[in-house]
């Protein structure tokens, strides 16, 4: 992902693409960016979907599936963002104090 003056540019199964967004909001852009190109290569792997409008549907669909399921299991999204919020306090926290972490 590249930075210019005018946006981001962000690159979609090789192709690239300028988007305008605000300056703090680049790095936020860029990653759905990157997760947005994940999934389109994973639906284009399959086989099953042929031409990038359509796995761009389908990609839209998959993250909007996932979206609603975690809004339903979770809550509205401002929960998850306040959970995650806790979740790296946690971890500040036991970086800082060199606590071993167990997984």
């Amino acid at each position: 992902m590249k930075k210019s003056p005018d946006g981001v540019k962000v690159s979609i199964l090789g192709r690239e693409f300028a988007v305008a967004c605000p300056d703090d909001q680049r790095d936020a852009l860029s990653q759905a960016a990157m997760h947005l190109d994940r999934k389109m290569r994973e639906i284009q792997k399959t086989g099953k979907v042929i031409g990038m409008e359509k796995c761009a549907i389908m990609a839209a669909l998959n993250i909007t599936h996932e979206l609603l399921s975690y809004q339903a299991k979770y809550g509205e999204t401002e929960k998850i963002g306040v959970a995650l919020s806790g979740i790296l306090k946690k971890l500040d926290f036991a970086m800082q104090e060199e606590a071993p972490i167990s997984i």
